[in-house]
């Protein structure tokens, strides 16, 4: 069971030389093993374990073999403005290590906090367009380490293009590159010159301690966000909630391919759910419709998502997944709902916020993937 980033995180005694603004930073491979909480400073919205002035101690069973681990120094949250390449951080819903490659700004349309003020898209009965706000979103990467125990995401790596030949069924990943919201970002700092472990790490980013923070991208990371950035750039967050259940989409265009004779135009979409209330529940279905610009409205209906039913709690209060569509038309919409099932028995549908999917306008190469 992953755990949190205070509970992957946790936090020890505070050093002479941070004791008023930061806190030492403890990687745990396992959660049953001894640990402190500390008085609010920083909070877990994932789990609400606190950080601050030591409080109270817990204990329990140290597994054999076992032990903390050093991992670096809490910074202060910034409020305003954004993390610059090279930050390391602590994501604080799912608790793994990683550090921001370059920054993205994204249009977050938000249905919770935004009054409507579009019509709705064909089908799509009950919902609304609003209007978007400028969001900060990061690209990272994921430390490898930590992969095996993020057990509220489907996969660990949230980027996949079209592979660079015929067949316009075939997608290759790149494992551990993900999308993160600033508000999820939870900062610190290490003395290691190689604090995070994943096979582009020394290919995109140097050392440089006179830099702050002291890793600087390299010319090879430059090229590769310039040569891909029309499949990697985050453009549109849409998010609703339902019954304290929050769902979160970002749609990515993939690209086109011809298959038999005609034109496939594909996306990739990333879907987080969160249970902002105190009620245990789980996801049982999933219930889509899918309108091309083509003229076609499609159903699809089915049990959990990418064959699993998660589980919501106020431990593990999060679940992310990616999956692909795949229209005959360059453009069209998305929208549907989550059945979610209480402790009791009972049921309730949560929406899933229609989203475009809007191809390219311009003809872009194919991603360049690994290659520099």
């Amino acid at each position: 069971m992953a755990a949190c980033a205070l509970r992957r995180g946790l936090l020890s005694g505070v050093s002479k030389y941070s004791r008023k603004h930061y806190h030492r930073i403890l990687s745990v491979t396992d959660i049953n093993i001894s640990f402190e909480v500390y008085k609010p400073r920083l909070q877990c919205r994932a789990c609400g374990l606190l950080g601050g002035v030591p409080q109270k101690r817990f204990m329990s069973n140290r597994p054999e073999g076992k032990i903390l681990e050093p991992v670096g120094v809490f910074e202060a949250v910034k409020q305003h403005g954004k993390y610059e390449t090279g930050q390391l951080f602590l994501h604080s819903v799912f608790g793994y290590r990683g550090i921001v490659l370059f920054p993205w700004h994204a249009r977050l349309y938000d249905r919770d906090i935004t009054p409507p003020v579009k019509p709705e898209p064909p089908g799509a009965h009950g919902s609304k367009e609003v209007k978007g706000k400028t969001h900060t979103y990061y690209q990272v990467l994921i430390d490898t380490r930590d992969c095996p125990h993020i057990s509220q995401r489907s996969q660990t790596e949230a980027v996949t293009f079209l592979a660079n030949h015929d067949d316009s069924r075939a997608l290759y990943a790149i494992p551990g590159l993900d999308y993160v919201s600033h508000e999820d970002i939870l900062p610190y700092n290490s003395a290691e010159q190689v604090p995070i472990q994943h096979e582009l790490f020394e290919r995109f980013l140097m050392y440089n301690p006179a830099k702050s923070p002291p890793f600087t991208p390299r010319d090879t990371l430059k090229a590769w966000q310039e040569k891909n950035h029309p499949w990697l750039e985050l453009s549109d967050v849409h998010r609703e909630t339902t019954e304290n259940i929050r769902v979160t989409v970002i749609p990515f265009y993939m690209g086109m391919r011809e298959a038999q004779n005609s034109h496939v135009y594909w996306w990739r979409y990333c879907i987080r759910l969160e249970n902002l209330g105190s009620e245990v529940v789980q996801l049982r279905e999933r219930h889509w419709r899918i309108f091309s610009l083509s003229g076609t409205l499609e159903t699809v209906r089915g049990r959990g998502v990418v064959g699993r039913e998660p589980v919501l709690s106020k431990e593990q209060p999060a679940f992310q997944y990616s999956s692909h569509v795949s229209l005959q038309a360059p453009s069209g919409h998305m929208w549907g709902t989550f059945r979610i099932e209480r402790t009791d028995g009972s049921h309730f549908d949560v929406r899933i916020p229609p989203f475009s999917l809007e191809s390219n306008k311009d003809d872009k190469a194919p991603p360049a993937g690994y290659t520099f």
